[in-house]
């Protein structure tokens, strides 16, 4: 936890000084974060880090001599360190990215491809991970869990079983950000494949989400999709939000359905949880609910307020089981929730209550 008045310090390890050089500028326009050195590789991060260890990490994942993936275990395995993976490799091969996740990095930015990108919402974005895992709680990571071992047979794209045709009557919407992809992913992974239809946002990348959906989908009884635009919320599947892209729950005469939109940042984020939430608002019945996890910032409170006054259920994650209690204790301190519940109650709430 970062002392208050004291700014975060992070370390840069990144092969190429050009990018070394715009990532220290966007952190160093910040006045809450200071740059104490940059690294261009593993090696020579190991020598900083034994001088002065950072508050945050920021690691690069294809570089010379030792990769990202290496260095990152060890890291974890030995003195851990708040880390936020930045590289390239987040786009062109997005399962390394999950792989970096599972390894104990707290979350993920997309390196811009070109400094032609709007560099004021890759500030924004930077600054806001940095500064989200400065306070997230890590932990030494023992054996990293291979989620690939537990893989169900099932093609990716979600197929739906013949009971996941029919429209959802119960839909639950969830939102989330730091911490998000592990807590998302206990949820999912423990619902039976007739649960309700389920629509998330999670702050993530572009192309990190497709393959975030892919991976839940093969080890879920439930199927699970990047959410495609006029994609029918249905019982036994799940929707993600597409990364770089807002999304709204929409209702016709056949039931739900989702919207995909571009826009403006909302809130700091793209896909951002209060556009979903307050979409979800106008619909809501006793039937909806929103559930807001795990994030630093205040993303989904006001929507889930919104969403609780026009007769939706509302759930906050709690505390303890959060890894950055910033978005549920806004909601929390709004009344936006019903219930504040630890993670592994959620996916009872979900099944048990909602079903009844």
């Amino acid at each position: 936890m970062i002392k208050t008045g004291k700014k975060i310090e992070v370390l840069i390890v990144d092969d190429s000084a050009v990018v070394r050089q715009v990532l220290s500028s966007i952190l160093k326009s910040d006045p809450e974060i200071e740059v104490i050195g940059t690294a261009s590789d593993p090696y020579e991060a190991v020598k900083h880090i034994k001088i002065k260890l950072p508050d945050v990490l920021t690691l690069d994942i294809e570089m010379p001599g030792m990769d990202g993936l290496t260095f990152l275990r060890k890291i974890m395995s030995q003195h851990p360190i708040p880390v936020v993976i930045v590289s390239r490799l987040t786009a062109s091969n997005p399962d390394i990215s999950l792989r970096a996740m599972e390894y104990g990095a707290v979350d993920v930015i997309s390196k811009p491809v070109s400094l032609r990108e709007s560099l004021e919402e890759i500030r924004i974005i930077l600054c806001d991970k940095v500064k989200a895992a400065a306070i997230s709680k890590i932990s030494r990571i023992k054996s990293p869990e291979i989620i690939r071992k537990k893989t169900i047979t099932k093609k990716p794209g979600a197929e739906i079983s013949p009971k996941a045709i029919k429209p959802a009557r119960q839909v639950v919407l969830i939102g989330a950000s730091t911490g998000g992809t592990n807590a998302v992913k206990e949820i999912l992974i423990n619902l039976p494949a007739d649960s309700p239809g389920i629509v998330v946002v999670q702050h993530m990348p572009e192309h990190f989400t497709r393959a975030f959906a892919d991976m839940l989908n093969g080890i879920c009884k439930i199927s699970v999709k990047e959410a495609d635009d006029g994609d029918k919320v249905t019982t036994g599947r799940a929707l993600i939000a597409p990364g770089n892209r807002h999304l709204k729950l929409k209702k016709n005469d056949q039931g739900f359905y989702v919207e995909v939109r571009d826009g403006e940042l909302f809130n700091r984020h793209k896909p951002s949880v209060d556009v979903l939430f307050f979409s979800a608002a106008k619909v809501a019945t006793s039937r909806i609910t929103g559930i807001l996890l795990t994030g630093m910032g205040k993303d989904g409170a006001e929507g889930l307020l919104e969403m609780k006054t026009a007769g939706a259920n509302t759930v906050a994650q709690d505390e303890q089981s959060s890894v950055v209690f910033g978005m549920p204790k806004a909601a929390i301190d709004l009344k936006a929730a019903d219930d504040v519940l630890p993670l592994n109650k959620i996916a009872n709430y979900i099944h048990g209550y909602l079903n009844n």
